[in-house]
């Protein structure tokens, strides 16, 4: 039912469309704020993660961004960090080996902290939701028989509703505004890091990218979503990136409801099964030179995210494939194409670069991608 609901009121395509003046206003904020440190070092994961992050929060509650001056962007940034910071916690503690679960009768120990270091991850996130949820229980009494205004307003409604058929509760509420902020955020800006971290050790790649930009869109011209299906050498880096970097290399994991036999072996019921996507994507039976960053390899149309190849599925497969995958392209290749088209990109003098990757539930860079901003456009108020 939740899935059901998420994917008709927030990641449906219809529903993309309708909120792409909030994906412009962060994009256009993330551009503003790159200029005004032309010539500097910039952060790219911080940059891209609190974009993301007034993104999906003005789409779930109407947060993020009011574009009021100074004192609002402070606290924006003040709140990204604080969100970034937690998530990044949350991911380390799912991805860290825990003994509880090879020895079940150590469970009641937590020997390693980590249930007492989630729960209090989790009241950090229960306390920011409590205040939003209380917020807009008061504007939907100001406003009865208003449409709902966000997502949030229609997940409030349907708890409300009597006659549903599958019980909404308030933690079930909480519990969904966490995925979509933990999901959504995190394994976004990751790959858009990475994909630009890919391009600036590719500087043939890059230059393709940016001159099917300029052919496009033009340097006289801001990018807008409406050119992206256009842009099919980025396409195809994208999937290059999702090939060598998938944002969860063990994917989300599954457990069987029914013991039963793959390939000889048997998975007993209710056991956890992980699946190695990151070696898949490398196997050599497969791809040929598979640890080359290579776009290439994806422009004759063959490989999808349909999750229908086992060959290629950075998002999963079936019925539990990723729900979000219209938001994640969309997002992508708008934060990644407009970075492209409207900067240079360079490392700072006696850095050295690397792409090693700090390996967890979550696919990341090692070390921060850091690199210094050239204005590319024709015209500096293509910037403001």
């Amino acid at each position: 039912m939740l899935r059901k609901v998420c994917v008709r009121e927030m990641l449906s395509n219809a529903s993309m469309d309708a909120v792409y003046s909030l994906r412009k206003r962060e994009v256009a904020r993330m551009v503003r704020e790159i200029y005004g440190k032309v010539g500097s070092p910039v952060n790219l994961g911080e940059q891209l993660f609190l974009t993301i992050l007034n993104i999906i929060t003005s789409m779930l509650w109407g947060g993020g961004g009011g574009g009021g001056g100074g004192g609002e962007d402070e606290r924006m940034t003040s709140l990204g960090t604080e969100f970034r910071e937690v998530v990044g916690e949350i991911t380390v503690l799912l991805g860290k080996p825990n003994l509880s679960d090879f020895f079940p009768i150590l469970a009641r120990f937590d020997l390693q902290g980590i249930q007492r270091g989630m729960r209090v991850l989790f009241l950090k996130f229960d306390r920011i939701f409590e205040a939003i949820i209380e917020e807009r229980l008061k504007l939907m009494e100001n406003e009865k028989g208003k449409e709902s205004k966000d997502f949030l307003q229609i997940l409030l409604r349907l708890r409300e509703e009597e006659d549903a058929k599958t019980p909404f509760t308030a933690k079930h509420l909480k519990a969904l505004l966490m995925d979509m902020v933990v999901g959504g955020t995190d394994t976004t800006s990751n790959t858009v890091e990475w994909a630009i971290a890919e391009l600036m050790n590719n500087r043939e790649a890059m230059r393709k990218a940016q001159e099917e930009l300029e052919v496009v869109v033009g340097l006289d011209s801001k990018l807008e979503e409406s050119h992206l299906p256009k842009l099919h050498y980025l396409q195809a880096v994208m999937k290059e990136v999702l090939r060598l970097h998938p944002a969860l290399p063990l994917l989300v994991p599954h457990c069987p409801s029914s013991a039963c036999d793959i390939g000889g072996y048997m998975v007993p019921e209710g056991a956890r099964v992980f699946i190695n996507v990151w070696a898949i994507h490398r196997d050599p039976s497969i791809w040929d030179n598979p640890l080359e960053f290579n776009p290439k390899r994806f422009l004759n149309g063959k490989w999808d995210f349909s999750g229908t190849d086992f060959n290629y599925f950075p998002f999963g497969s079936g019925r539990r494939r990723c729900a979000g995958i219209p938001m994640a392209e969309r997002m992508f290749m708008y934060e990644l194409a407009t970075l492209l088209h409207s900067f240079d990109w360079a490392l700072p003098l006696d850095s050295e670069f690397d792409l090693k990757e700090k390996f967890g539930i979550v696919l990341k860079k090692a070390t921060p991608m850091i690199a210094i901003p050239t204005p590319r456009l024709s015209n500096p108020t293509l910037y403001t």
